[in-house]
């Protein structure tokens, strides 16, 4: 989609370009979306082994960023368990790194991407194993004490403690257990108690050695298992949202079909396939690359990329992405694009670094944390002191009490449920064709108030044609055409396609001017049968001094009708006007109803198009507001003022002649990413085809995304706030706390999880019917 300005006036919108100069980020620190830590694309990247939530994070930022100057320096993907030393870093040694991390109980290797999954795979493994050896021997010990005293006798287990000295034999399975369940743990919660800073594998390490003390070994090994049990669920929740995004890489088929020049065929992997080369892809195969249909027809399925339920026809010409699949047909495909470097690759990337960027929430949960486990350990010292002390309390009971408050108070469920909710938001919207650059971008869609949109390409359907030839001074029909076509035969331009088109259908041949020059922001000039030729909007004819010889009636008609004024003439004067109409989206009204239904307050069209056929437009389809008749350089202005009177403002552009416009905003999406490499680059969120109707979708999935996040958040908080109070007054259990620690983990872990389900039924706060459920249910149909 190209600025509407230059499209209308026909000067040719690719002679104007303007580069983004904020890179991929739309927000600077003033703006409601919190600045974010860069993606780990440039620097020196680690595998760490054991980093699998914000606590780890936090714990690498105070050991390491002091060495490389600073926390800023440093950039996470615990999704991949990836820290990056960024370029801008002071520069250390890679063992001093090694060691660095070592001291914090994880381990650090360079990043090697071949290796990243199988490492991982290995650290969850590592934790299964040690998990399942504390829970076989606590369920050994558990069935010992039954065998010795009955059943009755293991009631006794959940009742009270110290009351009945336990066997040694028994004592020692559960010691066992305890030994398994601290294994992973006590080398993180060491190093906590060495740099005075404490955090939940501490909390559990002292609630465990205080049990063991009060000869509680029972409770001491529910304790270690169940927390061990806990660190496995969140390791292998972050790997099943890894394993989401990694689903994408079985999209495309590893080998592809190359067909030589001597006419035989051989199956290739598709990381050899040179660019230019050709394959064959039949029908029902997966598309292994980019590229350009070179022969054949077929309908292809692109709903694993771009979301589409509907085939998309191919035939000679066309472009096909990697991972999309050819229902019917045989294609010959030329290659586009190595394999590192098609769409999907770029999509497999960006998701799998999204999470770098931090959702505000996110750097929220992370904060709290850090400021609420000193708290905590302060406050279960006082319970276990004051009351004895001052009230002349029984010192095992508020031992113990204090026992259960560092249970309880373990803050895992809370830092676990925000990363993982903000991973499968990210892998849902890029299953249902909407590329999320970061996890400050899923929150900020459900916030927008102000959407500013350009008109062409994203309203209308960005494709003109001729609707209707006005000759003048006795010039035919035919003559027109055939004088505005020999200026356009070497234009791909919207507008010249559509000409030539015309032109086609009416039979006129057609031969091409000779020295055809593009006037920027105003049309073409060229020569003719030895005459001087010329087309473009009604502005160039004025400029050439035959504006009067439009005539009104005809220029208020056409522009009234929201069609766009072509005018063709020669050095004598004007000799016709064409009209130019591009059909409005059919589904446009609807959408504009839907996003005023979900809270957006303002929707404004930006377009470089007059203002007479810019709010003919915006009268059909709903619009607030115009602002018609821009350059980039008023857009952006537009863009500023609006920012200054609305909480959150979206601008919808094409990535590059929009650029200034949408650095401007707080966040930006790119229409039509599929198309154009730009867009997937430049933009904060990327619709991967031409498809407004996927911003009302993007708004309630964030809205949704954010709603389970603020669940998480609320049980979290609220179970222990409940249990500390109960604990306060001596009334909690161990069992109770533990119950409700592991319960919450579940439960937010797996309410997270549904995020990867896709389904958006939020329609905005008056209701209405679901958004984009049929297409979300569609993509994840075919991206499985």
């Amino acid at each position: 989609m190209s600025s509407d300005g230059n499209r209308n006036d026909h000067g040719h919108p690719g002679d104007q370009e303007h580069s983004d100069p904020r890179g991929n980020s739309c927000c600077d620190a003033s703006k409601d979306v919190a600045s974010t830590a860069p993606a780990p694309s440039g620097g020196r990247s680690f595998q760490v082994s054991g980093l699998d939530c914000a606590e780890e994070v936090a714990i690498l930022n105070r050991v390491v960023g002091p060495k490389v100057g600073g926390t800023e320096h440093l950039a996470f993907d615990v999704i991949n368990g990836r820290m990056t030393i960024l370029d801008s870093a002071e520069r250390i040694p890679d063992d001093e790194v090694t060691q660095l991390v070592a001291t914090t109980g994880m381990s650090a290797k360079p990043w090697d991407a071949d290796n990243a999954a199988e490492d991982q795979a290995a650290h969850l493994a590592r934790q299964k194993r040690f998990t399942s050896l504390s829970g076989g021997f606590w369920a050994a010990g558990f069935l010992f004490h039954i065998v010795e005293t009955g059943m009755g006798g293991a009631l006794g287990l959940f009742a009270g403690h110290g009351e009945v000295p336990m066997p040694m034999v028994e004592a020692g399975i559960f010691a066992v257990a305890i030994l398994f369940g601290v294994w992973l743990v006590a080398p993180k919660a060491w190093s906590s108690a060495r740099r005075l800073s404490p955090d939940m594998n501490l909390l559990m390490v002292v609630a465990v050695a205080g049990a063991i003390g009060l000869g509680e070994f029972f409770e001491a090994a529910t304790v270690a298992f169940f927390f061990s049990l806990s660190l496995y669920l969140e390791s292998w929740s972050v790997g099943r949202a890894r394993n989401a995004v990694s689903a994408l890489l079985d999209l495309a088929p590893p080998t592809a079909r190359v067909l030589y020049d001597d006419g035989s065929e051989s199956d290739v992997p598709a990381a050899a396939v040179a660019v230019n080369a050709r394959f064959i892809v039949r029908g029902g195969d997966r598309i292994p690359l980019d590229g350009e249909v070179v022969d054949g027809a077929g309908a292809v399925d692109q709903a694993p990329i771009t979301g589409e339920s509907a085939l998309v026809p191919k035939e000679p010409g066309d472009e096909v992405y990697a991972g999309t699949i050819n229902g019917e047909g045989t294609l010959t495909v030329r290659a586009t694009k190595a394999a590192s470097d098609t769409v999907l690759a770029k999509i497999i990337r960006m998701v799998g670094d999204a999470h770098a960027r931090r959702a505000p929430v996110e750097q929220w949960v992370a904060k709290f944390a850090r400021i609420y486990t000193p708290i905590v350990m302060a406050l279960a010292i006082a319970i276990a002191l004051v009351p004895p002390l001052l009230l002349g309390g029984a010192w095992d009971y508020w031992f113990y009490n204090a026992l259960v408050l560092l249970v309880i108070a373990c803050p895992c469920a809370l830092v676990i449920s925000t990363p993982v909710s903000i991973v499968a938001a990210l892998t849902a919207s890029a299953r249902a064709g909407v590329l999320i650059k970061g996890g400050a971008y899923v929150e900020a869609p459900g916030r927008t108030t102000a959407l500013a949109m350009d008109k062409t390409g994203t309203i209308t359907m960005g494709e003109p044609e001729v609707a209707a030839v006005h000759p003048l001074v006795g010039v035919s029909a035919r003559d027109l055409m055939a004088l505005a076509a020999s200026l356009e035969a070497r234009s791909s331009h919207p507008l010249a396609r559509a000409i030539l088109s015309r032109a086609e259908a009416d039979g006129v041949s057609v031969s091409a001017a000779e020295d055809t020059r593009t006037v920027p922001g105003r049309g073409l000039e060229g020569r003719a049968d030895g005459r001087a030729i010329w087309l473009g909007s009604d502005r160039f004819a004025e400029e050439k001094g035959f504006g009067n010889a439009i005539p009104a009636d005809l220029r208020d008609r056409i522009e009234g009708a929201g069609s766009t004024l072509v005018a063709v003439g020669d050095e004598t004067g004007v000799t016709g006007v064409l009209e130019l109409r591009d059909r409005i989206r059919p589904d446009a009204k609807g959408i504009v109803a839907r996003l005023h239904a979900q809270g957006v307050k303002t929707i404004v069209m930006l377009t470089g198009d007059n203002e007479r056929t810019a709010r003919a437009v915006a009268a059909e389809v709903g619009i607030d507001e115009v602002r018609a008749e821009l350059l980039p350089e008023d857009k952006v202005t537009a863009i500023e003022e609006l920012v200054e009177s609305h909480d959150m403002v979206a601008m919808i552009g094409d990535g590059v002649n929009d650029a200034p416009a949408m650095a401007r905003a707080h966040y930006a999406i790119a229409m039509g990413a599929v198309g154009s490499d730009a867009a997937i680059e430049t933009a904060d969120i990327a619709l991967m085809t031409d498809d407004i109707g996927k911003v009302p979708w993007l708004i309630g999935h964030s809205r949704r995304a954010m709603t389970m996040i603020h669940q998480n958040i609320g049980i979290s908080l609220a179970t222990k706030a409940l249990f500390v109070g109960l604990t306060a007054f001596g009334m909690a259990s161990m069992w109770g706390a533990i119950a409700a620690d592991v319960g919450v983990s579940l439960l937010v872990v797996a309410n997270a999880l549904r995020l990867l389900n896709g389904h958006q039924v939020e329609a905005g706060p008056s209701g209405g019917e679901p958004v984009g459920e049929q297409m979300a249910k569609g993509a994840l149909a075919h991206g499985h």
